[in-house]
């Protein structure tokens, strides 16, 4: 690409040779001659100095750094020029085009024309798959489930039976979407069901389904499950991490950040523009407000207002868990106070009986 089109790309102005031909992005340490540098964090500043690249990219915040290129070009928002330069230098997935000769297709399922089944997938009957979608390798998609337009399945993906997906889906390698949910009848405790002497654990069967947005995005490994007799429901353009479990009957608003590692229990609400981040655990029947923000490793037990910003374990708002951990540093410090005061008084004591 030409760099002045790039400029153009990002709305962002450019100083110097806007003619120099680029053939790809890099960081400053990595970039050759006909990369274009990246260095819109102050972190990669310090390797501007030692890089091959003519040109570069930078934050205005830190844009002094690269007077010395050919050609510079300064951007006010680094993470959304990023999003915009991956678009434009992207090196999209390999996929075939119609469908496969080892692919499996029920006779009786909708395959568009221009949609793409890849090897050794399978196509169950009366599904539906609509145009432009690329269904990769060993990929199965369940009967009667339905799959918008210009979506990705990845290769090992499992869509389960009923399941709806939305248009421009991503799901990363071996998403499992509609499996049944985690659900049992137990006794209540030390109580038997008559004629049970085990405490027999009973099948709730998931009648349900799955529903996913438009440009919802599911990350590898991660699974969700359909609903008992529902939806279980991603919101559009919600993003979620590799390694999430999410539970029957759950709804998660638009434009969540689900982080990795993130378990959500059954029939959870959350509203829309959630953020939670890496390995929080959120219990079953908690409803999470728009806007929150939960802290990495937190547990939800109970309810979170809208805007609310909750930290630990069990999640608290934030600035009271600041508090709590300010006052647990002090303990040792207070307790040895203490424990002077204690013997001081003790003394006091003991020379007015003398």
């Amino acid at each position: 690409m030409i760099l002045r089109d790039i400029a153009a790309a990002l709305t962002s102005p450019i100083e110097g040779n806007g003619t120099i031909e680029i053939a790809g992005i890099a960081d400053p340490a990595h970039a050759s001659e006909s990369d274009l540098a990246l260095a819109m964090t102050r972190e990669s500043v310090p390797a501007l100095a030692h890089t091959e690249a003519r040109a570069v990219v930078v934050a205005l915040k830190v844009a002094a750094a690269a007077d010395r290129f050919e050609a510079v070009i300064k951007v006010k928002h680094p993470r959304h020029a990023l999003a915009a330069l991956t678009r434009l230098f992207e090196r999209p997935v390999h996929r075939g085009s119609g469908i496969h000769p080892s692919a499996v297709v029920a006779p009786d399922a909708q395959v568009d024309e221009r949609a793409s089944i890849g090897p050794l997938s399978v196509i169950g009957p009366r599904a539906r798959v609509g145009a432009g979608t690329a269904i990769l390798a060993h990929v199965t998609v369940g009967a009667d489930a339905v799959i918008g337009r210009d979506c990705l399945l990845h290769p090992g993906a499992r869509i389960g039976d009923r399941v709806v997906i939305g248009d421009r889906v991503i799901l990363q390698h071996n998403v499992s979407v509609g499996a049944d949910g985690f659900s049992y009848a137990a006794p209540a405790p030390g109580e038997c069901l008559a004629g049970d002497e085990t405490g027999t654990l009973t099948r709730i069967n998931s009648l349900g389904t799955v529903i996913l947005g438009d440009d919802v995005e599911v990350g590898a490994n991660s699974a969700i499950d359909r609903a008992t007799l529902a939806v279980t429901r991603i919101g559009r353009n919600t993003k979620i991490d590799n390694l999430v479990q999410i539970g029957h009957n759950a709804e998660i608003g638009e434009n969540c950040l689900v982080c990795g590692m993130v378990g959500i229990s059954g029939s959870v609400q959350i509203g829309d523009r959630v953020i939670l981040a890496g390995g929080v655990g959120v219990a079953d029947h908690v409803t999470i407000g728009s806007d929150a923000m939960i802290a990495a490793g937190s547990g939800v037990v109970s309810d979170v207002p809208a805007k609310g910003e909750m930290f630990g374990y069990p999640a608290v708002p934030r600035k009271r868990a600041f508090e709590q951990i300010k006052y647990l540093a002090r303990a040792r410090a207070l307790f040895t106070e203490f424990a002077e005061l204690r013997k001081r008084i003790t003394a006091l004591e003991q020379s007015k009986q003398g």
